[in-house]
């Protein structure tokens, strides 16, 4: 049974099957699916470890698409376009594309790219759903322990710094507002959260930071909120 489920998304029947043929021979499981629409319907149905997604497609393209997965879900996504500008390649990763790849692609690139995003995502910490372990880096939050180290080294946090730090963690990359902290971890309706989430996130960088006024884990986005840094 295979360890891996791979989504393609792209609008031509011929690629689909090209990429499933190249996939199964790595006994990798290969979901399909015509547009961004229906592959954000498949992540909702399946379980899914990495996305090669198009970038032009109808209905929903590889852009918009990624915008909409990077809201929920951090699973590793490879892009494909027969586009060859620069400016595509930054838009895709801006957007939150891990990988890019232009069309007509070498199979063993591409195999070679997948397996790696695979590795990344697996043993680093992003496909944390189903462990006990988030991490980023040094920093790791063991959810069964309820324990946070930092370089090996145990830090003690509140149950409120520890839901912060789990909440973020959980979606390495996404920008949280403050209101949206504070709804998910306190559990009530936000109303001028500023200083109270301000406080415990300056609290949670003087514990997991070297130096907490250039912090290299939990980032402010100005004017936003905060995220995780991968």
């Amino acid at each position: 049974m295979s360890k891996y489920n791979v989504l393609v998304v792209d609008d031509d029947a011929d690629i689909r099957e090209a990429i499933e043929i190249y996939l199964r021979s790595e006994e990798i499981t290969v979901l399909k699916a015509e547009n961004g629409l229906e592959a954000l319907k498949t992540l909702e149905e399946k379980e899914v470890h990495l996305m090669i997604l198009d970038i032009m497609m109808p209905k929903l393209d590889g852009i918009q698409a990624t915008f909409k997965i990077r809201e929920s879900s951090n699973i590793p996504i490879l892009m494909l376009s027969a586009k060859t500008e620069d400016t595509d390649k930054i838009v895709g990763l801006n957007v939150g594309a891990d990988d890019y790849m232009t069309k007509p692609f070498n199979p063993l690139e591409l195999i070679a790219r997948v397996k790696s995003q695979l590795r990344r995502y697996t043993n680093l910490g992003t496909y944390a759903a189903s462990t006990d372990e988030l991490q980023v880096r040094g920093l790791v939050l063991n959810k069964k322990a309820k324990t946070v180290t930092v370089d090996g080294e145990q830090v003690k946090v509140t149950p409120t710094e520890y839901k912060i730090l789990e909440l973020l963690m959980e979606h390495k990359g996404r920008v949280f507002s403050i209101d949206e902290i504070y709804e998910k971890v306190w559990g009530d309706p936000a109303f001028h959260p500023e200083n109270t989430v301000a406080v415990h996130v300056r609290r949670i960088r003087e514990k997991i930071e070297i130096n907490p006024k250039e912090p290299k884990y939990l980032k402010v986005v100005w004017g936003i909120g905060y995220k995780m840094e991968k």
